[in-house]
């Protein structure tokens, strides 16, 4: 599976940005997909899963009613809506994919990941 994510750029906070995440293959209905995001010198966090289908969504409690994931399983791309932007969300974001049913809030519990699409947000 190969990841292309796109979308960052630089924004204002209180700003917006829609992040895109488009997958190569056709398996791409069968994977959990995940953001995560990563600023300079410190690890990479997670940020928010969808299901295989769509219609559950899991978001890190930093994010929780700023971000909306979603997921176009025709155009095999995820999406990651992000609203009220602080500087604090500035980061690496990438996309990932996760084999089997269950989400998870762990890097190393992903199988493949995109090259990440830099967010910076202005104070």
């Amino acid at each position: 599976v190969q990841l292309q994510a796109s979308g960052g750029g630089l924004v204002q906070a209180g700003g917006s940005l829609r992040l895109s995440c488009a997958a190569s293959g056709r398996t791409f209905r069968t994977y959990v997909m995940g953001w995560f995001r990563q600023a300079p010198g410190k690890e990479r966090e997670f940020v928010a899963a969808i299901s295989r289908s769509g219609g559950t969504t899991y978001y890190a409690d930093s994010v929780k009613g700023r971000f909306t994931i979603s997921r176009d399983n025709a155009k095999n791309t995820v999406y990651l809506q992000m609203n009220s932007l602080k500087p604090e969300d500035a980061a690496l974001y990438y996309c990932a994919v996760r084999g089997g049913t269950y989400y998870s809030t762990k890097p190393y519990e992903y199988d493949y990941w995109g090259q990440g699409t830099q967010v910076t947000v202005s104070s």
